[in-house]
């Protein structure tokens, strides 16, 4: 009967002195023997660090390090044949039901026999002289008043552990109902002896065996487990055995869907003398709160926090990394930014200690990416943890691709693409063609009618038809424009994007060297073969020149655009993929009383930290929603978006345009002369210059034969439309003629009167040349302001396949305000013709009203001088003459002149003036 007691299990329990083998059925034998599968504990330590739980777990783990040792040569068993399995198999059957079982049936039999014997009698005569001599019920002890009796010894023979042992053996042979007497009977011995240790391990079996009885006579006694773990715990100071309580006592409940008793029985057994087993146990009454009929969620995720915060502090990196994963997945999107940048914090230090430097990476960047609440202080900790991460991450692959950064924030769709020089300022009277620019604002009603000029003048040249790849010019791209084909370029001009950057962060992000990134692909479009594609050819400025901005700061939750232009020195396809910049912070970057540094910090050079990590950021735009098509309706399709994607093409001329002493106010109807520039500033001659506009009325352009006008704006004249003459006093109401040839006036193109050929020496301009003209222009007839548009049609000499012509865009404003009404009638005098003895004279009649009524306006009006231009008559002389030599018309005044005019003699082929003065100049 020993050797069989000795095989059952028991459990080690420690003591200063010695080391006692207690059986209590519960725990397994630790020897050198035994298999052991796992190749590294799964609570082993990542790194040596502080003491353990107790000197038992040391003494354990060190077992199991020895059999880990010894189990690590040659396996066994690998000589065995499928004959000698079966004999082994039939060997273990046999040894089973022949010998194991009769001997225990036999021994529990013996046992039973010596315990009536030996302790039925003593046990009567103590019950009886109690009860005699006693004269009431002893009350029975609480936990807390027991003593610890952990060093009281029974000596083998002992009643109480021949009961314990016959309990032992019906709970091997699964008889749990006999069990369950033998434990409870035990218990009361112990109890009695206040042998808490052996109490509490019968306490335990008895409600083991309680609960694996059959068909459950009785419920469960959970008040056994827990005063057992009390014991444990209280007095045998014993946490291991508490612990190991604990965890069958919970999986117990747990098997009763008891999840929230067993819950708080793992909490309950939590402290602060060992986190790895706080640890465990929180981890484990997540569980239980998960599991639930209705899961409490958030119990869960927050006492996974707390179980992977005791796994930190245990030296266990891996799974208190595990528990804040399994955390996070409950937290995540749920709005708690704070708890979100906790757990993304943690998450990232534990990966990174572990060297899973691409967790840590994605962990710190959800901190930053996301709407962070947190105050400066903290958010610039965030930043430079992010980029101390980062920076290790790329140090590890140097030659690798560039990284993405999470910051700032690139809005896409707000990215614009300029193609073409700045415009030139104004210098002194001379003003620049306005053209178009990135400080303009899109107006789709404006670049619809720039359309449909160009689609005019285009269809006038082309002899009234549009041609098939006609592509409108496009200077300025962005979100409104039509970006579904590939935009054109011209080689040696600069393409400019604008960048829309925004720093959700409260402290000030400092970007350097920052520039775009591309893809080009050389393309000879006048060949049959093409080059090979250069990817990422950001150093390569043989073919593309980047232009890179040295230092660009964002202040705090700052929106800030930052233009970079690239310049195309080969023909091909261009691929802009997005921005390449070292991210880094500023010293001093954190708001202190309220006063923020970064205030001063918009000029002169920034000071940073000297951490930074070069990385990029991809321009992905999204097109416009497909809506035309019946599918497209139906479902979800985007069209292209190929803003980023110009064509180069060859050199083409390039025009600028530059007004001198253009006016800003006219009067209705006033005539005025002004000076318009033209430059080639290309390598290329530009021909086939023309305007076009929807007031052609409003301007015309000077001959270069024209005796009157002066070509030169220098000249003396140039303050008026006319020359100015003395005239004979003598001539005085008498008309003075002239007349001129019509090649002196501007020339339209036949029916299109709106398409106007400007009158070019040789029709070129050669590269570097420029020319000035006159340009006469006429107030509009309505008060108001107007916006007039010209476009500057022009080509190439030579032909090219892409880009066949080049406009020029300019938008005039004028403020017109009201002048002179003038309204003349004619007819016949019977006198006149008797004067002159044919019918070859006639009367004129001007009617004129000074209509201005604004008192900033002009307010009188002196008619000097009433001109005539025609090919058949022309007037002769004014027939009410008054003593004024001129009329005067104030405000709302009116005055009727009488002229008499007379017919041409042979001027059909040329004009003739007729200036009739009212004072003494004409």
């Amino acid at each position: 009967s020993q050797d069989c007691y000795d095989d059952c299990p028991y459990t080690v329990i420690s003591n200063k002195n010695t080391d006692h083998l207690i059986s209590d059925g519960l725990d397994s034998e630790i020897k050198d023997g035994l298999s052991n599968n796992f190749k590294t504990h799964p609570l082993q330590l990542d790194h040596p660090s502080g003491s353990l739980d107790s000197t038992d777990y040391m003494k354990a783990t060190a077992s199991l390090q020895d059999s880990k040792k010894s189990n690590s040569g040659t396996p066994h068993g690998a000589c065995l044949t499928l004959t000698d399995h079966d004999r082994i198999r039939q060997f273990i059957q046999e040894f089973t039901f022949r010998g194991l079982l009769p001997h225990i049936e036999k021994t529990i039999r013996q046992l039973n026999d010596q315990l009536i014997s030996r302790k039925g009698l003593s046990r009567s005569l103590f019950s009886a002289t109690k009860k005699w001599f006693s004269g009431s019920k002893v009350p029975e002890k609480s936990i807390n008043e027991l003593k610890n009796t952990s060093g009281l010894l029974y000596p083998p023979e002992a009643p109480e552990l021949q009961i314990r042992k016959m309990a032992d053996l019906c709970f091997l042979v699964q008889h749990y109902e006999l069990a369950y007497s033998c434990y409870h009977t035990a218990k009361k011995d112990f109890l009695n002896d206040q042998a808490m240790l052996y109490a509490a391990g019968a306490l335990e079996m008895a409600a083991v065996s309680a609960f694996l009885q059959p068909g459950a006579p009785r419920p469960y006694p959970a008040h056994y487990m827990e005063t057992a773990i009390q014991t444990y715990r209280d007095i045998c100071k014993n946490m291991v055995l508490a612990e190991r309580c604990v965890l069958l006592s919970a999986e117990i409940l747990k098997s009763q869907s008891k999840y929230s008793e067993a819950a708080a029985l793992l909490i309950r057994l939590t402290s602060e003398d060992s986190d790895l087993r706080s640890a465990l146990l929180l981890e484990q009454a997540a569980h239980c709160f998960i599991n639930m009929r209705s899961p409490m969620v958030r119990k869960f995720a927050f006492h996974m926090i707390l179980a992977g915060h005791r796994f930190s502090k245990a030296g266990q990196k891996k799974h208190a990394l595990r528990c804040y994963c399994q955390a996070m997945q409950v937290y995540k999107g749920k709005g708690w930014s704070l708890a979100e940048d906790h757990i993304n914090f943690t998450i990232g230090r534990q990966s990174f200690t572990l060297r899973q430097l691409d967790n840590a990476v994605s962990a710190f960047r959800h901190i930053l990416i996301n709407d962070s609440k947190q105050p400066p202080a903290q958010q610039g900790a965030f930043l430079r943890e992010y980029l101390y991460v980062y920076k290790n991450v790329t140090q590890l692959s140097p030659d690798g691709p560039l990284p993405q950064l999470p910051l700032p924030y690139i809005n896409s769709s707000a990215t614009r693409v300029f193609f073409g020089h700045d415009r030139r300022p104004a210098e002194g009277e001379k003003q620049a063609a306005t053209h178009v620019s990135l400080d303009q604002e899109y107006d789709s009603e404006s670049s619809q009618q720039w359309k449909e000029l160009e689609e005019q003048i285009v269809s006038v040249i082309n002899k009234g038809i549009i041609p098939s790849n006609f592509q409108p010019t496009q200077f300025c791209l962005n979100r409104y424009s039509d970006n579904s084909r590939f935009p054109l370029a011209v080689i040696e001009e600069p393409i400019t994007v604008e960048v829309s950057f925004r720093n959700p962060l409260k402290v000030p992000l400092l970007l350097t060297d920052l520039s775009l990134l591309w893809k080009f692909q050389p393309k000879d479009f006048n060949a049959k073969h093409d080059g090979e594609t250069k990817e990422l050819g950001t150093c390569d400025d043989d073919m593309i020149g980047t232009e890179a901005i040295a230092e660009f700061l964002i202040n705090s939750e700052e929106t800030k655009v930052a233009r970079l232009k690239l310049f195309p020195h080969q023909t091909g396809e261009l691929h802009i993929l997005g921005v390449v910049y070292n991210l880094g912070t500023v010293q001093g970057a954190v708001t202190l009383d309220g006063i923020d540094p970064s205030v001063g910090l918009q000029t002169g050079k920034f000071v940073s930290n000297g951490l930074s990590v070069r990385g990029r950021q991809d321009l992905e735009i999204q097109g416009p929603r497909l809506n035309n098509t019946k599918e497209e309706k139906t479902s979800i399709k985007y069209g292209p978006d190929r803003r980023l994607d110009p064509i180069i093409t060859e050199e083409m001329p390039l025009l600028e345009v530059f007004f001198i002493n253009f006016p800003t106010g006219l009067l209705c109807g006033e005539i005025r002369k002004a000076y318009v520039e033209f430059v080639n500033v290309s390598k290329c001659p530009l021909t086939a210059l023309k305007v076009v506009s929807k007031h052609p009325e409003f301007f015309t352009f000077g001959g270069n034969t024209a005796v009157l006008t002066p070509l030169s704006p220098s000249a003396s004249e140039n303050c008026s439309a006319y020359k100015t003459v003395v005239t004979d006093p003598t001539s005085v109401r008498t008309a003075l003629l002239s007349s001129a040839s019509s090649v002196d006036f501007g020339v339209g193109t036949g029916g299109q009167p709106e398409v106007i050929h400007v009158p070019l020496p040789d029709a070129v301009l050669l590269p570097g040349a420029s020319v000035q003209l006159p340009m006469w222009l006429r107030g509009p007839d309505e008060e108001g302001v107007h916006e007039i548009n010209f476009l500057f049609y022009y080509e190439s000499i030579k032909r090219h396949s892409k880009m066949c012509h080049r406009v020029l865009r300019h938008t005039a404003v004028i403020c017109t305000s009201r002048s002179l009404h003038i309204r003349a009638t004619v007819c016949r005098s019977n006198a006149l013709e008797d004067e002159e003895g044919r019918g070859d004279s006639m009367l004129v009649f001007v009617d004129v009203e000074n209509i201005n009524t604004s008192e900033t306006g002009v307010k009188e009006f002196h008619i000097v001088q009433v001109s005539s231009n025609s090919k058949h008559w022309k007037l002769q002389k004014s027939v009410n003459i008054s003593e004024d030599k001129d009329t005067k018309l104030a405000s709302r005044e009116r005055a009727k002149l009488c002229f008499k005019a007379v017919r041409c003699k042979n001027s059909e082929e040329n004009y003739t003036f007729a200036d009739i003065v009212f004072g003494n100049e004409q």
